[in-house]
């Protein structure tokens, strides 16, 4: 029986952000610091024959200018593939590309000075929309990778016969938009000279690994000659993972070659422009069922506009096509996915990673085949729905903790579906039509098949004199509540009181790599590495204490900050001071690894993931038909977690995701024209504030996953998945037009209303 695992301690660090202390990059400062601003080019595609630095050289305050020549080591970011450079050389390829590095005394002279930077730029050919990259003759977009930057295929069975017999067919296409972080705290880093040509790279990010990596490419000198230290973090959501390496490498470059220290903070509105999105998407699909609602088939094609450069694409592309189906039992499975190179702004991690796009076309289309088939949505789902002993969409069989259906069931009864979804009387007081909705999904925790050799995690734990305890992981706090959930994890399995457990700040060249924080996996592979670090310095502690007492070992049991044997009892701080007078070690090092999976390459079959948190949504709107406007009245969200860590974090991170979910499905339209992002400020682009915010009612199933710490999955991405598709679910219910663009903006709405007039 566990003492602290499921109950909710203070966050650690929620005083210091309360009381305004917290120090975030911007915060900081280093004697002699000078400012960098970047020169970016203004066409989506152009050859670069000449880059005059010379007018801003002649400001006083202009350190450097420096362009790609200037370059110490490698001009690539590594990141999956080695395509994208640092600074354009002889092209630029989207609107907002770096083309040089412009550090002077002071911030207002490194703006004016970038102006003053004149680039001989020729217009050339650009291509925007992925279906046109995909043409035949198409001009070749990514000069390393060509216009297909990834592609991932399952084939499994006979999908062209297994629709030949459905009793039921439907099909549908479905497009998702641009969603930008919107991150409290802007991309920013601070590059600091070291002793012997080293750097120290400070700054807000989510995997401090990659960066480490980024600067040993740029800057040509050993890794053991860096260091890379995260600073508080505010808001990540996937657009600190992969981006960073980009302004981490053009600060380093700046205080390497000026011995300075050099700070690079982005204003917002390049922010907007410039960092990675998630990826606008196309999702065609197609569902084949019998009579009585057994899904037979699914055959899909899914297309992601990456932007100019791979990033992370590869990875988002292999995590939405094995999703692609939804969570269901189909023995015919088949699916076509390409993230396509554009004359656009790279796109890359973004919480969900691939799987919203595709969730809101199968759970949209889930819908659809229900109203063909005279079926309640939730008793489909609930009939295909994946459980013990069946198998996903690439032949995974489900062996443990999978609640899909007992979350499904009692989201169902917390929405009260079938009392709402009869509801005779639809409009409301205010005139508005009332709508319910539902939706199902699975995620993959962890990096799964597709990146299992990455998929590891260190952590050191070492006791001090005082019986407090200090951790050291690679894993990233960088507002989810990571470092307490951690902490609590290490507390119960040592018999430490979790306010004397503190975690180590992030310096590469002080913490383990424990991976990157992505993918959910934070608390399941650090959380592990943690425990195997605990039960070894807790092996030691009893040890002593057993020998000390005159007991047998195994009569030892503990609670937190207590051990005893029978009556007799001693204080967690009295056997820490029993093991130094002892002279032993209270330190170790914990190491977990994924689990092995079997994957087939070629046909996408075998275990994409080894474990999946599941999803059910309802939602209650209340849509306005002459204004096209839709009100959120209510979302039920719902997970199977394995085990809550922490309630109060869980509960957290399931309201967030489902009011990030909402921006996605209601607001957030970051337009497009051209390869140029317009209105880059949030005037114009819509994000929900607390007033859009409604009831939202977290449900938390807990089937344990034996391979998580005390059976915990993960949970940071699965809250928004599935929002967009139950909101659309319900406003076709309150007015019986299907919307399938997102986001489903008034205009939108009132425009699909005209159609079908």
């Amino acid at each position: 029986m566990t003492k602290i695992i499921g109950t909710s301690p203070l966050r650690e660090d929620a005083r210091v952000k309360i009381d305004g202390a917290a120090k975030y990059v911007d915060d900081l400062s280093f004697p002699g610091m000078a400012y960098a601003m970047l020169v970016r080019s203004p066409f989506p595609h152009a050859k670069i024959s000449e880059i005059d630095a010379s007018h801003a050289l002649e400001l006083p305050e202009v350190v450097a200018v420096i362009t790609a020549k200037d370059i110490p080591g490698k001009n690539k970011i590594p990141i999956v593939f080695d395509d994208q450079p640092c600074l354009a050389e002889d092209e630029a390829r989207y609107i907002g590309e770096p083309v040089a590095i412009v550090v002077a005394n002071d911030r207002r002279t490194a703006q004016i000075a970038a102006t003053l930077v004149s680039v001989k730029y020729s217009e050339l050919p650009a291509i925007t929309d992925p279906l046109l990259s995909l043409a035949e003759g198409a001009e070749k977009v990514n000069p390393v990778l060509g216009n297909i930057l990834s592609r991932h295929k399952v084939n499994k069975g006979d999908v062209d016969s297994a629709m030949s017999i459905a009793d039921v067919v439907v099909e549908g296409e479905y497009k998702t938009g641009y969603q930008e972080h919107a991150y409290i705290e802007t991309q920013g880093v601070i590059a600091v000279p070291e002793n012997e040509g080293g750097i120290a790279l400070y700054g807000s990010m989510q995997c401090p690994f990659y960066i480490h990596k980024a600067l040993g490419y740029i800057l040509g000198i050993p890794l053991s000659k860096l260091r890379v230290i995260q600073t508080v973090t505010g808001g990540a959501f996937g657009g600190k993972e992969d981006f960073p390496s980009l302004p981490a490498t053009h600060a380093a470059i700046a205080a390497y070659l000026t011995s300075r220290p050099v700070k690079l903070v982005m204003t917002r509105e390049e922010d907007i422009l410039c960092s990675t999105k998630r990826h606008p998407g196309i999702v065609r699909i197609k569902y084949g069922a019998r009579r009585d609602g057994t899904i037979i088939a699914c055959d899909a094609e899914y297309i992601l506009n990456a932007g100019a450069w791979s990033t992370l694409s590869p990875i988002v592309l292999w995590r939405g096509t094995v999703h692609s189906g939804g969570p269901y039992r189909i023995e015919n499975f088949r699916v076509d996915a390409k993230a396509v190179a554009t004359n656009s702004v790279p796109n890359g991690a973004f919480r969900g990673f691939g799987q919203p796009q595709v969730c809101f076309a199968n759970e949209s289309l889930i819908d659809e085949l229900a109203v063909k088939l005279g079926m309640d949505p939730v008793e489909l789902r609930l009939r295909n729905a994946l459980d013990i002993g069946l198998e996903t969409l690439t032949n995974h069989v489900i062996k443990e903790s999978c609640g899909l259906k007992k979350v499904i069931s009692l989201v169902r009864d917390e929405v009260k579906w079938l009392e709402n979804r009869s509801r005779k009387e639809r409009v409301l007081s205010n005139g508005k039509y009332y709508g319910v909705g539902f939706s199902a999904a699975f995620y993959g925790t962890g990096l799964g098949a597709g990146g299992k050799k990455i998929d590891r995690s260190g952590a050191f734990l070492q006791v001090a004199f005082d019986g407090s305890v200090q951790i050291a992981v690679g894993t990233t706090e960088m507002g989810q509540g990571h470092n307490t959930v951690l902490s609590m994890i290490a507390a119960e399995e040592l018999g430490a009181d979790v306010k004397k457990v503190s975690m180590l700040p992030i310096d590469t060249s002080r913490v383990p790599d424990s991976g990157p924080t992505v993918a959910s996996r934070a608390t399941m592979m650090s959380g592990q590495a943690i425990r195997d670090a605990a039960k070894q310095v807790r092996k030691i502690i009893h040890d002593v204490v057993a020998k000390r007492l005159g007991v047998a070992v195994e009569t030892l049991e503990f609670e937190p900050g207590v051990i005893f044997s029978g009556a007799k009892k001693i204080t967690f701080e009295e056997a820490v001071t029993w093991c130094f007078d002892e002279r032993v070690h209270l330190a170790a090092q914990g190491w977990f690894k994924a689990p092995n999976t079997e994957w087939n390459s070629e046909n996408g079959l075998g275990d994409a993931y080894y474990a999946y948190t599941y999803t059910a949504i309802g939602a209650e709107v209340a849509v306005d038909k002459e204004t096209g406007e839709v009100e959120v009245l209510r979302i039920v969200s719902g997970h199977d977690i394995g085990k809550a860590i922490n309630r109060r974090e869980v509960e957290g991170q399931i309201q967030g995701g489902a009011v990030q979910g909402m921006g996605y499905a209601l607001y957030e339209d970051l337009v497009s024209t051209n390869g140029k992002i317009i209105r880059p400020n949030f005037s114009g682009y819509i994000i929900p504030t607390a007033a859009d915010i409604p009831e939202i009612k977290p449900v938390i199933v807990e089937e344990p996953y034996e391979g998580g710490p005390f059976g915990a999955k993960g949970l940071g991405e699965p809250p928004l998945i599935a929002i967009a598709p139950a909101i659309a679910n319900a406003i076709f219910d309150a007015i019986g037009v299907r919307i399938k663009k997102l986001p489903m903006t008034p205009e939108r709405i009132l425009e699909t209303l005209e159609a079908v007039r």
